[in-house]
């Protein structure tokens, strides 16, 4: 059975200048997250989504409560060994970049490491070959669009070995092609069993890929699901201000008419149980 890889207990968090729990922005947070799993949180802008992730990796510190990473508290002492565990993927990629070149960005944390030349070079084919930036491995970031920097800092975070990758809305700023080679990107990363994934995300595609939906509101936890059972519930998704796909609402319009095919999180079961239903009448 999988164990807790990452373990929030009532964790709660006010940015400074608030002073009292009723402005806290985290909010009394419990949280179990399991080795190889992979997690969207979701929920409308304020509602402490990333902010949480912050805390998981010590980028903000809580004011109570406790974080334990593969079995270690995260404190003062301990943040240096956990944040190497864990990598960040930003919703702006150029927040990432510091070196002239790409090749520069991907050696940056690996040389702070004091990896061997072999290996560092080793990890930065690997990468460039995974995530097929090799060609611009000696560009400028602002010579890349959008979603080859995207790709460009997810290798730079893979090629540290994080066990666990947050990925901060990656896709938000993303056009539909690049967006769909990340997710893609994402789901061969879950495949393969070595990564944990925390999606921070609006989007229904990261959602319905992901293993379990936490969603927030008001820097509380206010459902815990897989996608499937979470997007049956239409006041948490009006909640979380989400848009379903085409294909969950015509699912969700068609009950209301009194045509119950069941919700289909994508459209060929949709068109084969549409065909199922129109055969029977």
């Amino acid at each position: 059975m999988k164990q807790p890889i990452i373990q929030l207990k009532n964790v709660t968090f006010t940015y400074p200048g608030r002073n009292n729990m009723e402005s806290a922005t985290i909010n009394d947070v419990s949280l179990d997250i399991l080795e190889g799993q992979w997690i969207s949180i979701v929920g409308p802008n304020g509602s402490g989504k990333s902010t949480l992730s912050k805390l998981m990796n010590g980028l903000l510190r809580a004011n109570k409560g406790s974080i334990t990473v593969n079995g270690t508290e995260l404190t003062s002492s301990s943040l240096r060994g956990i944040r190497q565990q864990i990598g960040f993927i930003f919703q702006n990629p150029d927040n990432q970049f510091i070196g002239s070149t790409i090749f520069e960005d991907l050696v940056f944390g690996m040389e702070n490491n004091c990896l061997s030349r072999s290996e560092m070079d080793e990890r930065v084919q690997r990468f460039a070959d995974k995530l097929t930036i090799t060609p611009f491995l000696h560009r400028h970031p602002s010579e890349l669009s959008g979603g080859q920097k995207q790709r460009a800092a997810i290798a730079a975070v893979l090629a540290m070995d994080p066990r666990i990758v947050i990925f901060d809305e990656a896709t938000s700023m993303l056009d539909e092609g690049a967006k769909e080679s990340v997710i893609e990107l994402m789901r061969s990363m879950h495949a393969s069993g070595q990564y944990t994934i925390i999606s921070i995300t609006h989007d229904m595609d990261e959602i319905i890929a992901s293993d379990r939906v936490v969603a927030m509101k008001s820097g509380q936890i206010i459902a815990d699901d897989s996608p499937f059972n979470l997007l049956q519930q239409e006041e948490i998704i009006e909640a979380c201000r989400l848009k379903p796909p085409f294909y969950i609402a015509l699912c969700q319009e068609l009950r209301q008419r009194n045509i119950d095919i069941g919700i289909h999180l994508n459209e060929r079961d949709l068109v084969n149980n549409l065909w199922q239903y129109i055969s029977t009448m």
